[in-house]
């Protein structure tokens, strides 16, 4: 059986990854870049056209989850404003960045700092007081999220998910905010990494991740709304940790 002029058995394994990764990142903030680029990277991909394919994935899977998000009241406009502006500058130079330099360089520095972040709010959402406040350093945070995040294909979620909530700033609406700021993000990065580098080689990986994507982004959003803030946190420090120093082992493997 085929779809889309590929095998099905091909397509299925990538399917359930793409309804995963969206999953956790709907409802995290994080995640779906990470998962969805390790695994077309691990299939040989080179760097650039597996960072180009998860964001047109992303494109998609964003637009859908952030309708969710919308619907269940979870953005903070103004937040998503400042974020996405300055996150598709981040995201446009990280994409021209990656098409003439490897950024391998600097991951293992990132991944570092991400790791430290995530034990940080794991420590917060288990026993230190949550202080909830208004996020106040947006647009440097936005900038370097989108160009981590073009440069590596995922590390929107975990930069700039993470700084907003040691800032203090409300759990379930920076997941929903961030979230909503990346679909945007990911057209921006999707449309420069067309132009340099052409949609050829649309595999079955990218469409299986697609069609798991797509079918799991509403369910993201309607899972943030009911977790509560304290375990929230703590889930989104115990993603962001085992996926920091997964990406460290694999840098260095």
């Amino acid at each position: 059986m085929e779809i889309f002029g590929f095998e099905l058995s091909a397509i299925l394994p990538f399917v359930a990854v793409g309804f995963v990764a969206q999953l956790v990142d709907g409802a995290l903030g994080m995640a779906f870049g990470v998962i969805a680029n390790t695994s077309l990277l691990a299939l040989g991909l080179p760097p650039a056209l597996a960072s180009s394919y998860v964001h047109v994935i992303k494109a998609f899977t964003g637009g859908i989850g952030g309708i969710g998000h919308v619907l269940h009241g979870n953005v903070d406009w103004k937040l998503g404003l400042r974020l996405t502006l300055s996150g598709i500058v981040g995201g446009v130079l990280g994409a021209l960045f990656l098409t003439w330099i490897d950024p391998a360089i600097a991951k293992p520095f990132v991944l570092a700092y991400l790791t430290l972040i995530g034990l940080y709010i794991l420590w917060r959402g288990l026993g230190h007081h949550f202080i909830e406040s208004k996020a106040k350093i947006v647009e440097p945070v936005g900038l370097v999220g989108g160009f981590l995040d073009a440069t590596g294909g995922g590390g929107w979620g975990p930069v700039v998910t993470s700084n907003l909530l040691i800032q203090g700033h409300n759990p379930r609406m920076t997941v929903g905010t961030v979230n909503v700021a990346e679909f945007f993000l990911a057209i921006a990065i999707s449309a420069t990494f067309l132009l340099s580098l052409g949609m050829k080689d649309f595999t079955a990986p990218v469409i299986g991740l697609l069609i798991g994507g797509v079918a799991a982004a509403p369910l993201g959003a309607w899972l943030t709304k009911r977790i509560p803030a304290r375990p929230l946190m703590v889930l989104v420090g115990v993603v962001l940790t085992i996926t920091s120093v997964f990406g460290i082992y694999k840098t260095f493997d």
